[in-house]
């Protein structure tokens, strides 16, 4: 009488240690690269974390715009819930902000002096480099510290740094409408310009608009570079800080350009570069639309450099951003 074992031996399956054969492997039958990618194409399947064209990423993009609307408007609401004055902090902060810069710089140092409103200066300054600011930061951390979320799901990584950037649009509309009031406001103090409301205020809608755009390119730069190298992350805030003192924030820099002991071409060249940035563009545009003081004429000249900067450096942090699509999660 033969025995398992022997069965199993005539039949050419190994035994295991406890004496119970192993079934043989299935039969595979080997495929090539080009048998693959045509049975993956005939039944519609697609790899994952891999860049699609730039025309087919901008389609899938435009087709989530109402997840990405609602992802921003939720996550603006949920910034501040926990806290016991809720939504009230998108205005605070600011207000308290502006509050310091005014009160050490305006009434202390004095060094707004030659601006018939400080106060307006100041406020108009603060609260819209604030949302240029947050959208920097927001943008670095929109990719980095979410891997879990990149591996689990897949869509269209841009809509992270879009809906960041949105959720912070979504919280300086009623910091722009208490920024208002505090510019009419300031002209009600002895020694500081008379503020009245004329046909520029309705070009207030267009600035901002444009520094959104300008801001979301921003946020798509920081996001790959700090995804791709997140040491990065640590120095984000000193540069902001150099920014801010040479956007004319606080204080306008032509006086002090004048006064530096530079020869004049090159008092010309700085002055340029300072005034033609684009934060610097940005605050001219709204501080224009707002106060019309006589040192900051409506100008021609400085809409089209803000849509120009919106648009080149929407496009170039976009491109930035989709070429390393695939890298998202993986790195």
């Amino acid at each position: 009488m033969s025995t398992p074992t022997t069965d199993a031996a005539a039949a050419g399956v190994r035994p295991s240690r406890g004496g119970a054969p192993k079934p043989p492997p299935p039969l595979v039958p080997e495929t090539t690269s080009a048998e693959r990618a045509a049975l993956a194409e005939q039944y519609g399947l697609r790899r994952l974390n891999v860049r699609p064209p730039l025309r087919e990423y901008i389609r899938d993009l435009a087709g989530r715009w109402n997840f990405i609307r609602v992802l921003a408007t939720s996550t603006a609401y949920a910034k501040n819930q926990s806290n016991y004055l809720g939504q009230l902090w998108a205005v605070l902060n600011p207000i308290l902000n502006a509050a310091v810069y005014v009160l050490i710089f305006g009434v202390l140092l004095g060094v707004n002096r030659h601006v018939e409103n400080s106060i307006a200066f100041i406020v108009i300054g603060v609260f819209i480099f604030r949302f240029i600011e947050s959208s920097v930061t927001g943008g670095a951390k929109s990719i980095s510290g979410k891997t879990q979320l990149l591996r689990s799901l897949h869509f269209p990584r841009a809509v992270l740094p879009m809906s960041t950037v949105l959720s912070l649009l979504a919280t300086l509309v009623p910091a722009l409408a208490v920024m208002c009031v505090i510019v009419l406001l300031s002209g009600l103090i002895p020694g500081y310009q008379m503020m009245t409301i004329t046909w520029w205020w309705l070009l207030l809608p267009a600035a901002v608009t444009l520094l959104w755009i300008f801001n979301t390119g921003l946020a798509f730069f920081m996001a790959r570079i700090v995804a791709t190298t997140p040491d990065l992350d640590n120095i984000i805030g000193f540069v902001m800080r150099v920014v801010m003192y040479g956007s004319g924030v606080i204080f306008p820099l032509a006086g002090y350009i004048e006064r530096m002991g530079i020869s004049e071409g090159a008092k010309v060249v700085l002055g340029g570069i300072l005034e033609y940035q684009p934060v610097a563009v940005y605050l001219y545009l709204v501080r224009s639309c707002l106060t019309q003081e006589p040192s900051i004429p409506q100008s021609g000249l400085m809409w089209a450099l803000g849509a120009a900067w919106a648009v080149v450096i929407f496009v170039i942090g976009f491109v930035v951003f989709w070429r390393g699509e695939e890298r998202y999660g993986r790195d």
